[in-house]
């Protein structure tokens, strides 16, 4: 097994810099992954969201999920499910929302604020993007793994995301 991978942080210029990692991301995710998107209100998780699902082929408008938790959308091959905890006030409300097995029957889960609850997931990436004082287009992204699967990936990852 590889050795466990250290995070990586990026420095993004614009929202299009923001979609080409999310895109990245998307390139090297799989059925049964779960990314944890983390960050302060504005940060840019509903940003990153519409990056990944576009370069998943999602042809429909990706907007938070907020009121509904749970917004699938249909790729042609594996479902992305989109969710954002915010409103959620307990973890038993998470746990009803059985977001690991959507990952594992059909799709891909990201999760808007997943990092509150990142301990109930296994297996998961966090993505953590922060703005930066100076631009309010420039975002410092941070990409943590957890597990091996991540593991075996990161390499490619890395390579995908440090040619962008």
């Amino acid at each position: 097994m590889p050795p466990s991978p250290a995070c990586l942080t990026l420095v993004v210029p614009s929202l299009a810099a923001t979609h080409a990692v999310a895109g990245v991301l998307a390139s090297v995710s799989r059925p049964g992954d779960v990314l944890a998107l983390a960050g302060e209100m504005g940060s840019g998780k509903t940003a990153f969201a519409q990056g990944f699902g576009r370069a998943m082929g999602v042809t429909e408008p990706i907007t938070s999920p907020t009121f509904t938790l749970v917004h699938s959308y249909d790729t042609g091959g594996v479902t992305l499910h989109h969710a954002d905890l915010y409103r959620l006030d307990q973890l038993a409300e998470v746990a009803d929302l059985a977001l690991g097995e959507l990952a594992e029957f059909d799709g891909i889960v990201l999760v808007e604020w997943g990092d509150v609850v990142e301990s109930t997931f296994g297996e998961h990436l966090v993505v953590r993007l922060d703005l930066l004082d100076s631009d309010l287009d420039a975002r410092q992204i941070t990409i943590t793994p957890t597990g091996p699967t991540w593991a075996r990936r990161w390499g490619s990852l890395r390579d995908a995301v440090e040619s962008l």
